[in-house]
């Protein structure tokens, strides 16, 4: 097991706590092998019904993947001091503990990332940081232009199965050069004194849907995802380090007006494990306007929401909580 270095926190009071039976994983998930022919069917309805779904077969070659888990660890190895050179995350940079500017804490630490392309080449990411705390820079951008084709062929299958025209409607909104896109690398420690006091499990990450169209997310073989069902029961999501978990956002149930649901997720920090995790948050231009797509609207069928842009939903669920229903303000009354 690789030891890391916990973050700093003063005391554990203003983190929530829950029970975590890691011994009992929910045997639901989907689980999509992008080489079925019948990928995309099994794409829209796990969409659907979960609003998640592990992909198989995905194609993102393992040296990526273990390449850039190798420099998180590194990363996050480091001394406080050291990390923090990183620059404050506002918002990029290196976080710790506080999630947001709205009160909201979880036993996390974390570096948000700008993915444009040429912020990255540039080293301008914002005036407080760059890459310069990465060995290789390199893997990270090799890691996340693999991710972001996966996320815009996974766009394109759900546009087919869904007949949405044309085919690159919704994946073009990521591959824009100006597509407001981000990605995180998340640390949640162990923390076995408190497993060991009271037992039970730190909140690394509270509740929450990902505002964006669609969320890649990749971790160790540490447990501590959770997903909620639609009936609101919590169920735990069995680890796999070699597989991608994608998640519906908000913008997307916008965009398909309901019939995907944008997934409600947590993590719960292990007592004994570290737990790393890479997630790649593609979303539009600030500029497009998020609204049920024309091609997919049956004749009759009313917009279940009212239109908006990225920018104005961001600004939105920023000025949120982290658990809040960020689109029940962009929802249409009955007669609107």
């Amino acid at each position: 097991m690789v030891v890391l270095s916990q973050p700093v926190l003063d005391n554990f009071s203003t983190i929530k706590t829950c029970k975590f039976p890691t011994s009992s994983f929910y045997c639901g998930i989907p689980v999509i092998d992008l080489l079925d022919r019948d990928a995309k069917t099994h794409i829209v309805k796990a969409c659907q019904e979960f609003g998640f779904f592990k992909l198989v077969n995905h194609g993102v070659p393992l040296e990526f993947i273990t390449g850039l888990e190798a420099e998180a660890t590194k990363f996050f190895n480091l001394s406080q001091m050291e990390k923090e050179k990183a620059g404050k995350a506002n918002p990029f940079g290196y976080g710790n503990k506080r999630i947001g500017s709205n009160g909201d804490v979880g036993w996390v630490e974390y570096l948000l990332l700008n993915t444009n392309p040429d912020d990255i080449h540039q080293k301008k990411i914002t005036p407080k940081f760059n890459f310069s705390c990465f060995a290789y820079r390199s893997l990270v951008n090799d890691y996340m232009s693999a991710v972001r084709n996966l996320a815009c062929e996974v766009l394109e299958m759900i546009a087919d199965g869904l007949k949405i025209e044309p085919r690159y409607a919704l994946s073009r909104l990521v591959r824009d050069e100006k597509s407001d896109t981000f990605f995180r690398l998340n640390h949640y420690p162990p923390c076995p004194e408190l497993q060991a006091l009271c037992g039970r499990n730190l909140i690394g990450f509270g509740e929450h849907t990902d505002p964006q169209i669609i969320s890649v997310l990749r971790s160790n073989n540490t447990s501590g995802l959770q997903i909620s069902l639609r009936d609101g029961t919590w169920v735990s999501v069995p680890p796999d380090q070699y597989s991608f978990f994608f998640n519906v956002g908000d913008s997307l149930q916008v965009m398909t007006n309901g019939r995907f649901r944008s997934v409600r997720h947590r993590v719960v920090a292990d007592g004994v494990k570290s737990r790393v995790s890479m997630i790649y948050l593609g979303g539009p231009p600030l500029t497009e306007k998020i609204a049920p797509l024309p091609s997919l609207m049956e004749q009759g069928e009313e917009s279940l929401y009212k239109e908006f842009t990225w920018s104005e939903y961001k600004k939105s669920a920023y000025n949120t909580r982290l658990g809040d229903n960020r689109l029940a303000f962009f929802e249409k009354s009955a007669g609107q």
